[in-house]
């Protein structure tokens, strides 16, 4: 008898462990995804300012652009939101004939940063 129940013990410690390991993972995997969208948000971020601060770059497309920073930078809604909210202006924005192609093919770049962010 003793030894089924040392077995059943053992079998319980290892479910223990099993089930706390598959938590840290999840909760690392959360932690490594979070990281991830904040360096594209970073980098988003910096590539829209570098049209913002162009004087090549029409006042109109400026202002959007500024916008869409602000946006991104709101805490009050979740990553995944502000990202789609900004890619929504953007595209907006892109589609105008006064855009200099240099500031078109930034846009294009932050737009395909913004749009790999996803919901945890």
């Amino acid at each position: 008898m003793v030894p089924t129940t040392e077995k059943h013990i053992s079998r319980l410690k290892e479910a223990r462990k099993e089930g706390t390991t598959t938590v840290i993972k999840t909760t690392s995997t959360k932690i490594k995804k979070q990281q991830e969208n904040d360096a594209k948000l970073v980098k988003a971020t910096t590539t829209l300012q570098q049209i913002a601060d162009s004087n090549i770059t029409p006042r109109n497309i400026r202002k959007i652009v500024k916008d869409s920073i602000l946006m991104l930078q709101d805490p009050k809604q979740s990553l995944a939101v502000r990202a789609a909210n900004a890619i929504s202006l953007l595209d907006e924005v892109a589609q105008d004939p006064n855009m200099p192609s240099f500031a078109r093919v930034t846009l294009w770049s932050a737009v395909s940063e913004l749009e790999s962010i996803r919901e945890q």
